[in-house]
């Protein structure tokens, strides 16, 4: 045991005096993490106007300027799941070398993905996946942790007796884990609330306004909504106040509009991810993921033949957005630093 132990501190001693020998001129000179001439990649998403996507990009184009890449933003204007996958293709014919994809829907995907992959262009997933497909790397943050978190303000502002209401975008897989989650958490810790309406806007201002319209006319005792995105609180927000009720709203994601409602006190609070770290990320993997011959891990990969970037998921974290910090999620102020 002794002699296996002074062997492996022996090789630890070699591998370090290797690393310490070789300067940073060298290791700039010797770098293979940069892109060859021509090489872009692709950021596609839905309802390509959004304005969560606008952090996201800037921070995977901040990324693909570090390595002397060609960043390309894409994706279709509409919440269509045809155009998005057909705008999808369109980018597959223009052979990136790598695209970060924020499905609109899992099992539509499975194919497109599988045939990007199988054609040679990586494929990492973010903030909603494809997890049946053969993308190499999934980028969001915890959705568990967000409705943990959202269930225990709404607990801690109206107390562990009251009525709440949902709100959702179904068929969509982090909106889906949002909701869900919510509710199993507060069915398991807090029992006492009560679940009283649970409606599908999908992320439909109008939608949602007619929605909690509706919910308060039918539960004149809710306390608190939640909601796994910010299109949808901006309807619940206008009904709420149209009806000068008292509803705590909690929701996730971030647009300007609500920005504005947490400023005024009309939204309590926000819980958004870390946008400019998930594009940054979903850069860094999606490179990595086209450029497996730049990873040796200690796995079979050699043997089965897979991409040996392989990450099933990568937190980017989340902010919760509250009338104290507001103005540091400005995008104005943001885009005006770019």
């Amino acid at each position: 045991m002794m002699v296996v132990l002074k062997r492996a501190a022996t090789l630890l001693s070699v591998a370090l005096g290797a690393a310490l020998s070789f300067t940073a001129g060298s290791a700039a000179a010797q770098s293979k993490f940069a892109c060859k001439p021509g090489e872009f990649y692709v950021m596609n998403v839905m309802v390509s106007g959004h304005p969560y996507w606008v952090p996201v990009f800037e921070g995977f184009k901040q990324a693909a300027t570090a390595m002397g890449c060609k960043a390309v933003f894409s994706g279709t204007p509409d919440y269509d799941i045809t155009k998005q996958i057909a705008s999808f293709e369109q980018d597959l014919v223009k052979a990136p070398k790598g695209i970060l994809l924020h499905p609109m829907q899992a099992d539509p995907f499975i194919e497109p993905i599988n045939r990007a992959i199988g054609s040679g262009i990586a494929v990492t997933t973010f903030a909603a996946d494809s997890p049946k497909s053969k993308r190499t790397a999934y980028i969001t943050s915890d959705n568990l942790a967000e409705a943990k978190f959202a269930a225990e303000e709404i607990v801690k502002q109206v107390g562990n007796a009251a009525e709440y209401a949902v709100l959702e975008n179904p068929g969509q897989s982090n909106h889906d884990l949002r909701v869900t989650a919510l509710i199993a958490y507060m069915e398991k810790n807090h029992p006492k609330m009560k679940l009283v309406g649970r409606q599908a806007t999908n992320q439909d201002t109008s939608a949602a306004y007619k929605a909690v319209a509706s919910m308060l006319q039918a539960n004149p005792k809710l306390a608190a909504l939640w909601i796994p995105e910010a299109g949808s609180a901006e309807g619940a927000v206008a009904a709420v106040q149209e009806a000068k009720k008292k509803v705590l709203i909690v929701h996730a994601d971030i647009t300007p509009t609500t920005l504005e409602h947490i400023k005024a006190g009309n939204i309590h609070m926000s819980i958004n991810p870390n946008q400019g770290i998930q594009g940054y990320i979903g850069f860094i993997n999606t490179f990595l993921g086209s450029h497996p011959e730049l990873i040796d891990p200690f796995n079979d990969y050699k043997l089965s033949g897979f991409n040996p970037m392989q990450v099933p998921f990568v937190d980017n974290g989340f902010a919760v957005i509250t009338k104290a910090n507001a103005e540091a999620f400005d995008l104005n102020k943001y885009m005006a630093n770019r």
